[in-house]
């Protein structure tokens, strides 16, 4: 039998025996963070044999961000109504004592439209928001576990979810903050414009640009923590419900089950959003009401008790749309078979070195 490869070829002649170790040579040598990086790319394409793109490709990274705009526009232009009566409960508690008096009132004064004021600013402001939120996270997260490499990724991937999420809603706040003082302005000021092309126009002409740009250090205020235990505790739900609630892997869970456990992790995260972020909620909805005032100057003013103003309307609103944020984008990556690795599992490296491998 002839030999057919070099190796083989090597072994039997050792004159060509240099061929082999120039071929060896010349394979290409990869990092640690790389070597790790090529094995979260096999095990996200393990999840599903047929996927659309590469795992960190920029097609991934597009479809993820179309995925932000969908989840995040849609949202919270579902739940203008809530929004609305939750914003005039913080800037003007006198008059509205509770969510169903603010309803009420609303409805009596400007009618059923009333409650879809600034419907128009949210879709769009939200949905750069999310494009950003959803589509840079993406980014940093593997950026970020690139630098710091497998074994590090794993045992401190709270905190890789933590600084991947602020970097990515730091630039989200950006893109966010003009719409969303259009949005605040039209649905705390009655009489002051009621639609989008009304409010722009209008607010330039007073303040300039700085009117649509000085909320966006209490908009970080507010956003970035509640990013953050957005996406650190929507992940660490996700992980545990699968060691221990779900009786099986997710890779044997059909795509039903999974979107069903997204959800359950989605609302869960939310809850504990809402309470982390609604103090400086309460800040930017009083801040873009008013001209000349400062977010310390509101915040003196506000006091302890006044910051959690309408907690009650933002934990069900921020717990129904976090989940739903969650549900539509995971829902975007089954639907575009987007790669989706699964639950973190230890290094086989790392349990070597804690004596833990079998």
């Amino acid at each position: 039998m002839y030999p057919t490869t070099l190796t083989q070829l090597a072994r039997a002649n050792p004159f060509c025996a240099p061929l082999f170790t120039l071929q060896k040579a010349e394979e290409p040598r990869h990092s640690p963070a790389e070597q790790g990086h090529s094995r979260r790319r096999l095990a996200a394409a393990a999840v599903s044999d047929e996927v659309s793109c590469d795992f960190g490709s920029m097609k991934y990274y597009a479809l993820c961000g179309f995925g932000g705009i969908l989840s995040c526009g849609i949202t919270h232009t579902a739940v203008v109504p809530l929004d609305l009566v939750k914003c005039r409960l913080q800037v003007n508690p006198d008059k509205y004592k509770s969510i169903f008096k603010g309803f009420s009132i609303t409805v009596r004064e400007d009618g059923m439209r009333g409650l879809a004021k600034g419907w128009a600013p949210t879709f769009i402001g939200y949905s750069m928001q999310g494009l950003c939120k959803f589509g840079f996270y993406e980014v940093f997260k593997i950026f970020y576990s690139n630098l710091m490499g497998e074994e590090n990724t794993y045992m401190w991937r709270t905190s890789l979810y933590l600084a991947a999420s602020a970097s990515a809603e730091f630039f989200a706040d950006i893109a966010l903050a003009p719409m969303e003082a259009v949005k605040v302005r039209i649905q705390t000021q009655p009489g002051y414009a009621n639609t989008l092309r009304e409010c722009v126009p209008k607010m330039y002409a007073e303040e300039g640009l700085w009117a649509f740009y000085k909320g966006v250090v209490p908009l970080w205020m507010r956003q970035i923590p509640y990013t953050m235990m957005k996406f650190a505790c929507f992940e660490r739900t996700v992980e545990a419900l699968y060691k221990f609630v779900v009786p099986k892997p997710r890779s044997e869970c059909s795509k039903s089950e999974q979107l069903v456990v997204t959800f359950v992790a989605g609302y869960i995260a939310g809850v504990f959003c809402a309470i982390v972020s609604h103090p400086a909620d309460s800040v930017v909805s009083v801040l873009n009401k008013e001209k000349g005032s400062t977010a310390l100057q509101v915040l003196k003013r506000l006091g302890l008790r006044g910051v959690w103003k309408g907690l009650v309307a933002r934990i069900i609103m921020i717990g129904t749309l976090t989940a739903l944020q969650w549900f539509i984008y995971d829902s975007v990556k089954v639907y575009f078979r987007l790669p989706r690795p699964p639950p973190p599992e230890m290094p086989e490296s790392l349990k070597k070195k804690l004596g833990l491998a079998e």
